[in-house]
C-alpha cells in the first residue's frame, strides 16, 4: 500500500510540476520581448516621426494659411485625421520597438514619439500603456522627464482625474490660465514639478496665460480685457 501512495505522490507531483511549467510559460509569453532597431530603421523611423510631427502641428493649433476657410466641421475632421492616422503609425511602432527612448531614435526623435503620443486623446488607454513604459525609461534616463509629468496630467485628465503637475489647463473668461480638473496636492506641486525639471507652477500658469491672451488678443480687447490677467509672483 505505501509503494502504491508513494506511486500516487509521484504523478500527483509531475502533475504539479506540469502546471507549474504552463503558468510560467505563460507568463513567458505575455511578457514580450521588443525588436531592436537598426541604424537604417533608426534614420527611417527618425524622419517619419519628424514628418508626423510637422503635420501634428498643423493640427494641433488654430486654422490658419492653407487652411483659413475651413469650416468648423471641415476643420474638426482634418485635424481628427491627423492625429488618428498618425496614432496607427506610432501604435505599431510602440508595439514593435516598445518605447522609442534616447537610445533608439535618439533626443529629438523621442521627444516627437511623446508629442504624437500626447494627441492620441482618442484613445487613452493606449496613452496610458504608453506611460507605463516611459515612467520605466524615465527612470533610466532615456526619456525626458518633463514629458513624462506632461503625459500624465494628460491621461488624468483624459479620466476626468485632478493633476499631479498642473500642465493641463483651462481658462477663466480673463484668459487665465488654471489647472484642469484641479490639483491632486497644491501644496507640494512645486516641489514635484522641480523633481521633473518643470518650472513653478504659477510661472508656468502665467507663461500660458501670456501665450493664450496673445492667441485671441483681439477678442480679449474687445472684451474689455487689455492685457494678461497674470497670477503674482
Amino acid at each position: 500500500m505505501f509503494i502504491f501512495r508513494g506511486l500516487f505522490l509521484v504523478k500527483d507531483m509531475n502533475k504539479y510540476f506540469a502546471l507549474f511549467l504552463s503558468v510560467i510559460l505563460l507568463f513567458a509569453t505575455g511578457c514580450r520581448s521588443y525588436e531592436p532597431i537598426s541604424s537604417e530603421n533608426k534614420n527611417e523611423i527618425q524622419t517619419h516621426l519628424l514628418e508626423m510631427v510637422k503635420i501634428d502641428q498643423i493640427a494641433a493649433f488654430p486654422k490658419a494659411g492653407a487652411y483659413s476657410n475651413y469650416s468648423h466641421e471641415q476643420w474638426q475632421a482634418f485635424k481628427d485625421s491627423v492625429f488618428r492616422t498618425n496614432h496607427k503609425t506610432i501604435a505599431n511602432y510602440f508595439s514593435t520597438y516598445g518605447y522609442l527612448g534616447y537610445n533608439e531614435v535618439g533626443e529629438e526623435g523621442s521627444n516627437h514619439f511623446w508629442l504624437l503620443v500626447q494627441h492620441c486623446d482618442h484613445d487613452p488607454k493606449f496613452q496610458k500603456r504608453v506611460l507605463k513604459k516611459m515612467d520605466i525609461q524615465v527612470k533610466r534616463k532615456n526619456a525626458n522627464p518633463k514629458n513624462y509629468a506632461y503625459l500624465f496630467d494628460r491621461v488624468q485628465v483624459n479620466a476626468g482625474k485632478k493633476q499631479l503637475f498642473g500642465t493641463q489647463v483651462d481658462y477663466l473668461k480673463t484668459g487665465r490660465a488654471t489647472p484642469k480638473y484641479g490639483l491632486i496636492d497644491s501644496v507640494n506641486v512645486d516641489q514635484r514639478r522641480a523633481k521633473y525639471s518643470l518650472p513653478t507652477l504659477t510661472e508656468y500658469l502665467n507663461d500660458m496665460t501670456i501665450m493664450h491672451f496673445e492667441m485671441n488678443k483681439a477678442s480679449y480687447i474687445e472684451s474689455g480685457y487689455t492685457e494678461p490677467d497674470l497670477y503674482e509672483l
